[in-house]
């Protein structure tokens, strides 16, 4: 009995530990079970955003958090995705980092974690091996559940060997959670100097943490897992692919051009997600001014036969 007290007692401390050093987590062979003590963080930050009732509202913190979620969205939707899980295009080393710091900062782990995850999603797609299908796990799960289970906390590092070998992205993806954290701090201090010297903004340190982290980092969190799980059930099917991917307009207006799933599906190396002119694909539209601006290059096209395929 006391060992198995002792035992527990080591097994949560490196749950707990977890939250700040990835290495420290512990794998499971139930792909299911739900490590409830990751559930914490994720609950606390939902609830965080109730503080907007009493730290009130100013346009200074609703700009931030909308201007957060679109850079922190564009990250993700960009360079999370399409450049590190896809290869969709190349760019430099440093830019390569300054966007994974950029994609750590949404709290959606680092980038590592989150392109083998993606890349094993699209080698087993709505099979009984996608850790984040509707068809196999249901909806719930696959919207927000999958991530906090065990099973799927470490980094399948053989999965991205390629990025693996850069030390700056293996450190980020050990430590991810040092990012947002600073950018907590920022925000609340940036809203403090604020309050002090441009007090006509009418905002202060806790607004601003509130808005420009809690709310802003909670939208794009449900509007990425969306992908997941609505993006697999509702929408329209332009190409036969062997998995249930949907292209959905509301979805990509949210994400930035994520929303065109089945077209990504059928092209997922392609740096573009919208085919025709009406497609909306913001995120695109940014890599090709990155492009023009020598920032990003090579961006990987779309056969011009589907380009001109009507749904």
């Amino acid at each position: 009995m006391v060992n198995a007290a002792s035992n527990r007692g080591v097994e949560w401390r490196r749950q707990l530990l977890a939250w700040f050093d990835n290495s420290a987590g512990v794998a499971d062979d139930e792909p299911e079970r739900v490590d409830w003590l990751r559930v914490v963080p994720f609950v606390g930050l939902h609830v965080a955003c109730l503080g907007v009732w009493w730290v009130g509202v100013s346009t200074a913190a609703v700009t931030a958090a909308v201007g957060l979620y679109v850079l922190r969205m564009f990250a993700v939707t960009a360079f999370y995705h399409r450049y590190f899980s896809h290869r969709a295009f190349r760019t430099s080393r440093g830019m390569q980092f300054v966007f994974a710091l950029l994609g750590a900062s949404a709290v959606q782990r680092g980038p590592l974690w989150w392109a083998a995850h993606h890349r094993h999603h699209h080698a087993h797609a709505d099979r009984p091996d996608d850790a984040h299908s509707p068809r196999q796990h249901g909806f719930l799960w696959s919207h927000m559940g999958w991530f906090l289970s065990r099973a799927n906390f470490p980094t399948k590092v053989h999965l991205v060997r390629d990025l693996a070998r850069f030390p700056e992205l293996a450190l980020l993806d050990r430590f991810d959670a040092a990012v947002p954290a600073l950018l907590a701090v920022c925000l609340f201090v940036t809203g403090i100097a604020l309050e002090r010297f441009v007090p006509a903004l009418g905002t202060n340190g806790p607004q601003l943490l509130v808005w420009g982290f809690a709310v802003s980092t909670i939208a794009v969190w449900h509007a990425t897992f969306t992908i997941n799980s609505l993006a697999h059930t509702i929408g329209a099917r332009r190409f036969a692919t062997r998995d249930d991917s949907r292209n959905n307009f509301a979805l990509a207006l949210l994400t930035l051009g994520e929303g065109w799933h089945n077209n990504h599906h059928r092209h997922p190396g392609a740096a573009r997600a919208g085919l025709l002119w009406w497609e909306l694909d913001p995120s695109w539209y940014l890599l090709r001014l990155m492009s023009a601006l020598g920032l990003v290059w090579d961006l990987r096209p779309v056969p011009a036969r589907s380009r001109s395929r009507r749904p």
